[in-house]
């Protein structure tokens, strides 16, 4: 059976949407997303990079993210047809660890305790796909890596994208 690495955030969940609807109730600035190249935190007013970055770092941040559209019904589908492995280079935020956990059993509760990989570096892990926003974590995959696109990844080039669940589906269904 092939196997299939997913990532979690920017990929699964939606970091990028749930940290801007609480910096928009928080402070209402707007952002510049065309510094958003490789990180966050330059498209956010200088005076709150520092406590964006804290925001990450705090407990309960990872636990209430949105899901990427589609994504629980493609990856319900996907774990009947490949071995699944969600993987998370979460020990970069510690807190996120049981958040993470519980977010991953509430909204994909097919998925067993067994599939979950909270780590720190990708390099670990092997597969046949692998579908992440970060090329760091692809370029060591000895399978065929997918870029989830995103705002801060948009200048990376080198890799096959895909822009939503419904673009893996028609990849892996």
């Amino acid at each position: 059976m092939q196997r299939v690495i997913v990532d979690m955030d920017e990929v699964m969940a939606d970091t990028m949407g749930g940290m801007l609807e609480w910096y928009t109730k928080e402070y209402g600035l707007p952002v510049d997303y065309s510094k958003m190249v490789g990180a966050w935190a330059p498209g956010f007013p200088e005076q709150h990079r520092a406590t964006v970055i804290e925001r990450l770092y705090s407990e309960g941040f990872f636990r209430h993210l949105p899901v990427m559209e589609n994504c629980v019904e493609v990856l319900e589908e996907v774990n009947k047809k490949y071995e699944l492995f969600i993987v998370s280079a979460a020990t970069e935020f510690p807190n996120s660890l049981r958040d993470k956990l519980e977010w991953l059993n509430e909204h994909f509760p097919y998925l067993t305790w067994r599939q979950l990989v909270l780590c720190g570096d990708k390099r670990l892990v092997a597969g046949d796909y692998m579908f992440d926003d970060h090329t760091r974590n692809l370029v060591h995959f000895p399978g065929k890596p997918y870029l989830y696109s995103t705002i801060m990844n948009a200048h990376e080039n080198g890799y096959d994208r895909v822009a939503n669940w419904k673009e893996i589906a028609d990849i892996l269904l």
